[in-house]
This record gives C-alpha cells, structure tokens and sequence, in this order.
C-alpha cells in the first residue's frame, strides 16, 4: 500500500513567473497583436527569402512587358488580351465591323511570339511598371530596404538614446545638462529638412539614406530614458546596489536600465513605422534609393504618377506598406498593454 504524502503548507502551491513570461502570457490573450506578429513575421519571412523565392530579378527589364496588370495567366496571354480589348475598342469607336490587315498581322505576330519565345510564358502576379520589371520582386526587395531602414533607425535610437540618456538620467549635474543641451539644439532644428540637406549634401545612396535618418533618431528616446532612470535612481535596490560597492557603471545598465525595457520596447516598436515614413517621404522628393534599387516609398512615389492609367503600381506597394505599418502600431500597443504592470489581473 502506497503512502500519500500530505502536501507541505509552506510550499507554494504556483511557481514563480516571471515578468517577463507574465508579460508574454498577457500579449498572447491580446489577438490583434498576436495577429500583427504574425503578419510582421511572414513579411520578414518573405523579403529575407526573396532571392531562393521563383520570382524574377527584381532590375531585369523586359520592354515588351511594360505597364502589364495583375495576372495569372502568362504575359504573352495577358499581352495578347490587353491588345485585342484595345484593337476591339478602336474598332467599336471607328464603327468597323472586323480588322484591318495591319491589325490582323500584329495579333498574328504576338499568337506566334507566344509559342516560340520563352519570355512570353512569363507570370506577373502582381503586374509590371513602365520599364517592364516585375513589381512582385521590386515588391520584395523594396521591402528588404523600407524595413532594414526602420531597423536601423530604431537600433541606432535605442543605443545612442539608452547610453546617453542613462548617463544624463544617473550622473546629472554637468554631464546631464550638456547631453540634454546638445538635445535641446537638436530638436530645435527642423527633423526632416536637416535629413533634406545632408541627402543632398551626400548624394543619394542606401548607407547615406541610414546615415541621416539615425542621426537624430536617438533624440526622443533619449529623453524617455533620462525620465525612467530619474524615477528609478533613488529606488531601494539602487541604494541597496550602492551600499553593496556596485560601480556607477554596474548600477546604469545592469541595474536601471533592465527595468526600463519595457518602456524601451514599446517605444522601438513605434519607432519602425515613423522611419518607414520618413523614407517614404524623402522618395516623394526624390531623395530617396536611388534606381536600381528600391523601397516602399519610391514604389509608392513611381506609381502615383501613373495611377489613373495604371492603378495596379501604386496599390501593391500601398497596401504592402499600410499594412506593415498598422501592424506594427498594433503590436506596439500590444505590448504597451503586456508590459504595463497595472494591466495586470
């Protein structure tokens, strides 16, 4: 006969969670953020397998495909469709009752490109711009470059804002009144004409791009930090970390800084979409990546100019770009939601 042990009433009847964990169990309750993960998950899924995906060079010009819709069927189909809509409304508008021989021997001549030329049996899904470039893969590449700039926007912000702003948040005196001086300077300047000049003092390039986007990117984070490290620095495992001989250094980013994360995060994940934008409006002015290359906003750029003749540019990047953006504002409030700790039942 087995002996059951009687439980133990000074054993905690749960284990201890912790914060972190808790905090995913609360964003895991949350669906539209679970949802936005997702969605962001399979965008970077997608644009970092671009080059394995059985898609076409994103550069590859082909002159004969230009301005091609949306399609499943092959382009030599397609092309072969759009151009006897045409030739029928031509003859419709003229009140002729057949075609003409010119007419007759340019469809002829395409039904035969259409057996004999490998290009004509190609698929564009989401259609081709005026040069004849699949806007599938200058979809995905063009995503590779809008995100890597959020990316790097939102990593240079959050090391140079955490580091400065620790330091002028912990220290004070001098060393916080001239970090929040040379911050103050900044911000007095205009965000984006600064971005303006340098981009056009530096010519147009992706590294110039992430240069003068993540040289004042760091600003607004900074302050945010000096204001938790503020709140935090006369907190008692601060003082008990002092009476213990932990160095000024130990103190800011082994001990305050960790329990600023959460703020941190929220405020990075918000971050990603301002400087999507910001991209996407130095490409309106011209100043964005420059051609091969592309992103979001110079897709979006190239297709508002031809948008009532050819609709199909302008709404696969728009769409793409909208709905990375909610995404991430959804998750951000997600997790201002999971990391707040008075959201907690």
């Amino acid at each position: 006969m087995t002996l059951v042990q009687p439980p133990d009433p000074f054993e905690p009847s749960t284990r201890p969670v912790s914060p972190w964990a808790e905090a995913w169990r609360r964003l895991r309750r949350n669906r539209m953020a679970v949802a936005s993960l997702a969605i962001i998950g399979l965008y970077a899924l997608l644009c970092l397998a671009a080059p394995l995906l059985p898609i076409h060079p994103y550069a590859e010009q082909v002159i004969a495909h230009e301005n091609l819709p949306p399609s499943f069927r092959p382009a030599g189909i397609t092309m072969l469709a759009t151009r006897t809509a045409y030739l029928d409304q031509v003859r419709a508008a003229e009140h002729r009752a057949g075609y003409s021989a010119a007419e007759q021997a340019q469809l002829a001549a395409m039904e035969r490109s259409l057996r004999s030329d490998p290009q004509q049996r190609r698929h564009y899904f989401l259609g081709t711009d005026d040069l004849g470039r699949d806007l599938l893969s200058r979809l995905l590449y063009g995503g590779r470059i809008s995100i890597l700039i959020g990316l790097v926007g939102t990593l240079t912000a959050m090391v140079l804002g955490i580091v400065l702003g620790s330091l002028a948040g912990y220290l004070g005196g001098a060393v916080d009144s001239l970090i929040m001086r040379c911050v103050d300077i900044l911000f007095g300047l205009p965000y984006m004409l600064v971005v303006i000049i340098l981009m056009a003092l530096l010519g147009r390039s992706v590294f110039n791009l992430f240069f003068a986007i993540a040289l004042i990117s760091w600003l607004t984070l900074c302050r945010v930090v000096r204001g938790q490290i503020l709140s935090l620095k006369h907190a008692e495992f601060v003082e008990a970390a002092k009476a213990m001989g932990a160095s000024p250094f130990r103190i800011i980013f082994r001990h305050l800084t960790p329990n600023s994360l959460g703020v941190i995060v929220v405020f990075a994940t918000l971050m990603v979409p301002e400087f999507i934008l910001a991209e996407s409006f130095l490409s309106f002015l011209g100043l964005g990546v420059s051609a091969p290359l592309a992103s979001w906003g110079s897709l979006v750029a190239e297709g508002a100019g031809v948008m009532e003749l050819y609709p199909w540019q302008l709404l696969g990047p728009a769409i793409a770009m909208t709905v990375f953006l909610f995404a991430m504002n959804f998750l951000g409030d997600g997790l201002r939601d999971a990391l707040d700790p008075r959201s907690r039942p």
